[in-house]
C-alpha cells in the first residue's frame, strides 16, 4: 500500500521535518557522486556495521575514524537507492509534521533521532555478528508512525492499493494502515529469525527488527515527550 497524503492539517510549518528531508536528500546526491568503491567504503564508514559496533561495545578498536556509536545517527541519513530514498521521505512528509506539530521543533528532532538510534539498537540485537551495513532512515520514521498512529488513530491515509493493473485510491483510517504496516515488519522479522533468505539483514535484505523497533520505540517516547499535551500547552521552539 502505497499512502499519497493524509486528511490531518497542522498549524505550524513542519520546519525540522523539511530539513530532515533536504538532508537526507543532499546525502543521497553525495552518495550518487561517489564511485562504487568509494560509496562501500563511505557506507562501511557511516553505516551501521553490526559487527563492527558489537567490537565497539566490547572494548575492542576497529581502526575507524568515526566512532562506532556515532554510526547510529550517520546511518540513518543514508539511503540505498533511490526507491529506499523516495519511499522513506514519502512516509515522513506525510506523519512527521503532525507529529512535529504536536511535539514541537525541537522536541521532534529530539525523538526523530533518538528513535533512530533506538531502532539501529533493535536490529543489532538480532544481527550482531553481521558485516553487512545497515543505513537508512526507515528506524526513524517507523517512530514518527508509532507516534502518529496512537495519536491520530482516526486520521484518514488516502492510499494506493495495486491490485495487478488497477490502483484503486481508498480512504483507510491510520489505525489500519499502520497497524497492517507494523504487523507486516513484525512478522517479516520473526521470519528472518527462521529462515536464512532474502528476508531480513544477514542476507543483505531489509532491516525489518529496525522497523518493529522503531515503531514500538515511537509509541513510547511520544507521550513521554508530550504527544498528547492540550494545545493550550504546546511548546513550538
Amino acid at each position: 500500500m502505497v499512502p499519497i497524503r493524509d486528511n490531518n492539517p497542522t498549524s505550524i510549518t513542519p520546519y525540522v521535518t523539511y530539513g530532515l528531508i533536504a538532508a537526507n536528500v543532499l546525502a543521497f546526491l553525495y552518495e550518487a557522486s561517489l564511485p562504487p568503491q568509494q560509496l562501500d567504503a563511505f557506507f562501511h564508514l557511516a553505516a551501521i556495521v553490526p559487527r563492527e559496533l558489537s567490537a565497539s561495545f566490547a572494548g575492542i578498536p576497529v581502526n575507524q575514524p568515526v566512532p562506532e556509536w556515532a554510526t547510529l545517527i550517520t546511518s540513518q541519513f543514508l539511503h540505498g537507492g533511490l526507491l529506499h530514498l523516495g519511499g522513506n521521505m514519502l512516509f515522513l512528509w506525510i506523519f512527521g509534521n503532525n507529529v512535529e506539530d504536536r511535539l514541537g521543533h525541537f522536541k521532534f528532532l529530539f525523538f526523530y533521532l533518538a528513535c533512530g538510534v533506538l531502532a539501529g539498537l533493535a536490529q543489532w540485537v538480532f544481527s550482531q555478528g553481521s558485516s553487512i551495513p545497515s543505513l537508512g532512515a526507515s528506524g526513524a520514521i517507523a517512530g514518527v508512525m508509532g507516534a502518529y498512529i496512537i495519536r491520530f488513530p482516526t486520521a484518514e491515509v488516502l492510499t494506493l492499493i495495486p491490485l495487478g493493473f488497477y490502483f484503486p485510491a481508498v480512504r483507510l483510517p491510520a489505525f489500519y494502515f499502520l497497524g497492517f504496516w507494523f504487523l507486516q515488519q513484525a512478522a517479516y522479522g520473526v521470519a528472518s529469525l527462521e529462515t536464512r533468505t532474502n528476508i531480513g539483514m544477514e542476507s543483505g535484505g531489509i532491516a525489518y527488527w529496525a522497523h518493529a523497533g522503531g515503531f514500538v520505540f515511537g509509541a513510547i517516547l511520544g507521550p513521554l515527550l508530550g504527544l498528547f499535551k492540550d494545545d493550550s500547552q504546546q511548546e513550538y521552539l
